[in-house]
């Protein structure tokens, strides 16, 4: 009975130290335990659902069944999970749902599930720091392309509201395809990452603009509406040796897009997992690859004499970020 004893003892101090190991993640709603992380990125899901009669965790797009205790609570632990951020849904009984536990954002063209994934302890690039820090604020402006209110978010550097004799570069970035404005704002840590990098003397102070990709002719939204505006409501230099473009993705396409059909806007251009389509689409008009290619090659000397850098990482099967392409 002792021996016996000591056994459960020691199982129960072993499931102690395992759960002492997860982590919650910091897009864990307030006070909850689950999901959780493993001490190897795999995450641990779940979900109080008695009555269902099937629950499924999708995560990225691969789904895992889950598997019901006797007090009606579903769990399913995932393989090891990629740092940063990763969208999730749950099904019961076929019908998609959010988890209650987890923040929810836009991402996949609907409001989504999230959970971050850390990356390595000594990598501090996204995390708070005691450095000066910057605002993020909101602009909401009336677009006469779109026929329709829209906004942008607006990074502004930690002298901005202090040194007002000071104008900045500008730097406008683009989202992915099924986010928003809200992308580079709020999981993309727009503001963390400019504020550390400032601080330590890796990034000059800018302003950020960040605004809804999601429109009829991004071209002309961007260059009617969002330049002229930020140009008129924010002390910004104003010529194309202090503006960059930058963009994820469909935010990649935009920016490879406007940097051929107006090269005199931005000196800086950056496109990040992304390039043009095979061939021109419903979505994306005029816009193959091969009609691209040939107005870059009909156009190369002036090409590489407007930009300073453009920068290109294209993506692979195991990490988007594992070849870059720099051109100069």
């Amino acid at each position: 009975m002792k021996r016996l004893s000591i056994l459960g003892l020691g199982l129960m101090l072993s499931a102690s130290s395992l759960m002492a190991q997860n982590v919650r993640p910091v897009t864990n709603i307030r006070n909850v335990q689950y999901p959780q992380l493993t001490s190897d990125n795999r995450g641990i899901f779940q979900l109080k659902a008695p009555d269902a009669k099937e629950v499924i965790v999708d995560i990225c797009g691969k789904k895992y069944p889950m598997t019901k205790d006797d007090k009606g609570v579903w769990s399913a632990t995932t393989d090891v999970l990629m740092s940063g951020i990763n969208y999730y849904f749950m099904y019961v009984d076929g019908v998609q749902i959010s988890d209650p536990a987890s923040e929810t954002f836009y991402g996949c063209s609907r409001m989504s599930s999230c959970i971050e994934v850390p990356y390595a302890k000594d990598d501090v690039r996204f995390e708070l720091a005691n450095v000066p820090h910057g605002e993020t604020t909101m602009r909401r402006y009336y677009s006469n392309n779109e026929g329709a209110w829209r906004r942008m978010f607006i990074y502004l550097p930690p002298s901005y509201q202090t040194d007002l004799s000071k104008t900045y570069p500008v730097l406008y970035i683009q989202h992915g395809g099924g986010e928003d404005e809200r992308g580079w704002a709020l999981q993309g840590r727009t503001d963390i990452i400019l504020d550390n990098l400032i601080a330590q003397g890796k990034a000059n102070e800018m302003i950020v603009v960040m605004s809804d990709g999601n429109c009829k002719d991004f071209i002309k939204e961007l260059t009617e509406e969002c330049i002229p505006l930020v140009e008129k409501t924010y002390r910004v230099k104003k010529d194309a040796a202090n503006r960059a473009m930058a963009g994820l993705s469909m935010g990649g396409i935009q920016t490879l897009n406007i940097a051929v059909e107006k090269p005199e806007l931005f000196q800086y251009v950056g496109v990040f997992s992304s390039g043009w389509f095979a061939s021109a689409n419903r979505n994306f008009p005029g816009m193959g690859a091969d009609e691209q290619y040939k107005k870059l090659a009909e156009r190369k000397d002036y090409y590489n004499k407007q930009f300073k850098q453009f920068y290109l990482t294209m993506g692979g099967e195991e990490d988007i970020r594992h070849l870059h392409l720099v051109l100069a």
